[in-house]
């Protein structure tokens, strides 16, 4: 079994090295959720295209990736991390898509001030329309990735709404770098647009109109602020 199990390994490395040699070390998926001892990888890790997981008997993991909105949960055998879905050898894997944006997935500084500059343009021009065109998240409880030690403030920017101001202590946070609105009781207003702020930075997103509180994928909720 355990030469099987190698050569399964050395044929997918090749597989991935045929395919894509010059794949970036740039995240894929993140691990959503772990069942059983799995060597090399932790709840919440960011796992890259070329990642070779290997799930032993009676363990499982769940990958949400970045770019396709895929939830893949896979049990037992040989996982080769893609860059939309993995190829899994002697398992099984279930596959479905979920809904998620990838802007607010891997949401960029650049692309963060743009989003904000969208939502104050549009509330100029009209302030009963509804921001366009920006990173969405699909539940009310975001889960935010941003430095431990700064402090999260969310401003509701087309209506009147509480500010939230969050400081970041790493007793409140997910392996020291996210946030749970879910975990921490805290929620948002379905069809809501909001900027997060952190220290000068600046990020416009929105909360689809049909957000509920029921549990929603990681990546449909994820916003990726740092």
């Amino acid at each position: 079994m355990r030469i099987r199990m190698r050569s399964l390994i050395g044929a997918l490395v090749g597989a991935f090295c045929v395919a894509g040699p010059a794949l970036a070390e740039t995240p894929a998926a993140i691990v959503e959720d772990l069942q059983g001892k799995i060597d090399g990888v932790e709840f919440m890790d960011y796992v890259a295209p070329g990642k070779i997981i290997k799930l032993g008997p009676k363990t499982s993991i769940t990958l949400s990736y970045l770019k396709s909105c895929l939830r893949e949960t896979i049990s037992e055998g040989v996982v080769l991390v893609g860059t939309e879905q993995s190829t899994v050898q002697l398992g099984d894997v279930q596959r479905a898509k979920v809904p998620c944006d990838t802007k607010a997935a891997q949401l960029s500084e650049r692309e963060a001030n743009q989003s904000a500059a969208t939502t104050f343009r549009t509330m100029r021009s009209d302030a009963k329309g509804a921001p366009s065109k920006l990173p969405t998240i699909y539940g009310v409880a975001p889960l935010v990735q941003a430095k431990s030690g700064s402090t999260l403030v969310i401003e509701r920017t087309d209506g009147k709404e509480p500010t939230i101001s969050v400081p970041l202590k790493n007793d409140v946070m997910i392996r020291g770098k996210f946030y749970d609105f879910a975990k921490a009781g805290k929620s948002l207003t379905p069809g809501g647009s909001y900027l997060a702020i952190l220290g000068a930075k600046r990020y416009a997103f929105q909360v689809d109109a049909s957000a509920t509180a029921s549990p929603t994928p990681v990546i449909g909720r994820l916003l990726r602020l740092e």
